[in-house]
Parts: C-alpha cells; sequence; structure tokens
C-alpha cells in the first residue's frame, strides 16, 4: 500500500513552486506487484505524452515494471528530433522525472534525443534537503546545476554523455533496444537492498559484455542497505567495488550524492559531464 502522507508532502512542494499537478487517472491502481496492468500504465504514459500541456511527467515511485512498458513501445516523435519529419508530426519534448525502477524509460528517452532528469520521485522527493529540492527545480528550468563532489579515485578526466541508473535495473537492459550507446558515456551507478556478491555479479556482466572497456567513466552514488547479513562470510560493498572497477584505467568518483536516501541529487540524463577521477567531481557542460 502506498502511504500517501509523503506524496502530499511532495505534491505540495511541486505547487509551491508554481506547478499544476494532474494525478493520472489509476495512479493508485495494483495489480499484483506492478502499480497497475501494463495497458492501464502505457494509456497513462500516452495520455500524458499526447496532452500539449504536459511539460513534465513526474513518477510516484519506483518499484518493479517500467521495463514491460517499452515492450512493442513507440515513443512519439519529438519537435526537432524526427530527423526530416514534418514538425506539425511532432510534439514538444517532455521532462520525465524519475529514478531508480524508472531508470528504463529514462535510459530509452534518451535513445530518442531527450534528456530526463534522474531525481526523486514523488514518494521521496519531501524528504529531501533543500539544496536538491532546490537542483531539481533549477535544472527542470534550464538553470545551471552545480557540480558534485565525491571521492576520486584517480584515472584523469573524461568528458561524455551521462547516464546514471540503479544498477540492478540498467543491467537488466544490457544489449537490449533499450540500450543507449555507451561508446565514450559517464555511467552513474547506485542500488539499494543488494548484497555484495549480487552486485558483484551484476558488475561481473559488465565486464563480461565488454562494455566497460567502452565508456570513458564511472560516478558511484548511494549504495543503500547493501550492507552482507552479518552470519554470512562478505567483503564490504566498497571492497566489492574496488574489485570489480579499480583496474579499468577510467576516470571513476564513488560517494556522490545521488540514490536511494536522502540526498538525491538530480543528474540530468544524456547530457555532457566532465568527471574528474583526480579531483573526484561530475561537473555539468
Amino acid at each position: 500500500m502506498l502511504d500517501r502522507e509523503p506524496i502530499a508532502r511532495s505534491l505540495q512542494i511541486w505547487r509551491d513552486r508554481g506547478f499544476d499537478l494532474h494525478l493520472a487517472e489509476g495512479w493508485d491502481a495494483q495489480a499484483g506487484f506492478l502499480a497497475g496492468t501494463d495497458a492501464q500504465r502505457r494509456s497513462q504514459l500516452q495520455a500524458a505524452l499526447n496532452d500539449p500541456r504536459c511539460r513534465a511527467i513526474v513518477c510516484v515511485r519506483g518499484g518493479y515494471g517500467a521495463a514491460r512498458l517499452l515492450e512493442h513501445w513507440d515513443w512519439p516523435l519529438f519537435a526537432g528530433r524526427g530527423g526530416g519529419l514534418l514538425e506539425a508530426t511532432a510534439r514538444s519534448p517532455v521532462w520525465l522525472v524519475g529514478f531508480s525502477d524508472v531508470t528504463a524509460l529514462l535510459w530509452s528517452l534518451a535513445r530518442q534525443g531527450v534528456a530526463g532528469v534522474h531525481g526523486p520521485v514523488l514518494t521521496t522527493l519531501g524528504r529531501e534537503p533543500a539544496w536538491t529540492v532546490d537542483r531539481l527545480f533549477d535544472l527542470l528550468a534550464g538553470r545551471a546545476i552545480a557540480p558534485l563532489q565525491g571521492q576520486g579515485w584517480g584515472g584523469g578526466i573524461a568528458a561524455g554523455r551521462l547516464f546514471p541508473g540503479n544498477l540492478t535495473v540498467i543491467s537488466s537492459i544490457l544489449n537490449t533496444p533499450l540500450q543507449p550507446s555507451l561508446e565514450g558515456a559517464i555511467v552513474a551507478i547506485e542500488d539499494v537492498a543488494e548484497y555484495p556478491y549480487r552486485l558483484d555479479r551484476l558488475l561481473t556482466q559488465w565486464r563480461l559484455s565488454g562494455l566497460l572497456s567502452a565508456i570513458g567513466g564511472i560516478a558511484i552514488g548511494h549504495f543503500t542497505a547493501c550492507d552482507p547479513p552479518p552470519d554470512r562470510p562478505s567483503c564490504s560493498i566498497a571492497e566489492m567495488l574496488r574489485d570489480r572497477l579499480g583496474d579499468l584505467r577510467i576516470p571513476i568518483v564513488s560517494g556522490l550524492p545521488f540514490g536511494h536516501e536522502p540526498p538525491n541529487a538530480a543528474l540530468p540524463v544524456g547530457t555532457w559531464v566532465q568527471l574528474d577521477g583526480d579531483a573526484g567531481t561530475l561537473e555539468f557542460l
């Protein structure tokens, strides 16, 4: 069951910023472990995309099942993205705001040349500090956003398109039509409630796929509630990340403030950034 109090608090934050919000019909539906059937959820997404008044789609939560919507799905034509198509057949791009399971939608949308926002959803925005709330609305308004500071692992400096996401979700869409080109990209990863051995398995999959040898750099956010159980032999999350990523000879920055716990700093998806593995910074170009 959804806890409606955090949602109401987040809705008020949006309204206080001057936004007129409309809750999609059936936004609180449930179908097993999904927030409604695939048909219901596709209908909600399509209705928002078809509405010329809609400037942003803000997700209520992450959860599970976003990738299911993209089977046999075609995004609408967006103005300026159609490669010679008539402007009258396209609509203005909309912001899609979310994180966690919403990563699948964000990455698929980025393949269309449309940036989204990896940032707080309606169940989490009300718990964010003031600076991350301001950052979200600055990004939506097209204002400059400050660099993020973490701990550099070395590897120099790389510039590339930023693709942030939940490690479990992005691993599930590798080598599918949902995956954007990651050549030279800066991949930003986070996760929640996954033990080190499970995350090791995912990063090993990335290594075996060859993708880690193609990307330009890695930004590491929160790995929330991922500590190993005390009664099992295990390395720590930090040790596992060093083991799987430390030999890549690319810029890596850890300890960045994004993911499944506050602060969850909003990150643009598919836009150009610079990652400095020596200074420990992620800068938005």
